[in-house]
């Protein structure tokens, strides 16, 4: 059923999408089955391949903070818990832009974002600069910002 599928669909669709149909036609199956089944007889839809994402890590380069946070991303409390990443955006052709962001927990505020069109350290220093005038100015509370640990964010 696997193999028919697959060429019933010019070799495009992928184990999600197999099993998705297998599930359609009333049988019960594991997607991790169809995907073990797919690689065992060599079935790949190389059409549509997902292309990798943006990762802003690339190791240890800098000093680590300490995990304040805990997955803990809740607040009663604005500009208490703020959270930032840099996110890469496809656009008109072959063009990427990037941007950084910094939200507010409390109420999904965004307090300042940068976009540019290279990932540099300028790039996410500008909003995070941005983000601690207006700390200053409104923080009735003490604030931890949170990231995700990219190169961006282990600078001093």
């Amino acid at each position: 059923m696997i193999t028919e599928l697959f060429h019933k669909n010019n070799g495009t669709y992928g184990y999600r999408r197999i099993t998705f149909e297998l599930r359609n036609q009333g049988y019960i199956i594991n997607h991790k089955k169809v995907q073990r089944i797919m690689s065992e007889l060599g079935l790949r839809s190389e059409k549509f391949t997902r292309e990798s994402r943006y990762k802003s890590y690339k190791g240890t380069g800098g000093k680590v903070a300490h995990n304040r946070m805990n997955r803990r991303f809740y607040t009663p409390i604005r500009l208490q818990k703020l959270v930032t990443d840099v996110t890469e955006f496809k656009c008109a052709g072959e063009e990427k832009l990037y941007l950084s962001p910094i939200m507010d927990v409390f109420n999904g505020e965004v307090i300042s974002f940068g976009i540019s069109k290279r990932p540099t350290l300028d790039f996410v220093l500008k909003p995070l600069k941005e983000a601690l005038e207006t700390i200053q100015k409104e923080a009735e509370y003490r604030t931890t910002i949170h990231s995700d640990q990219g190169w961006h964010y282990q600078q001093r």
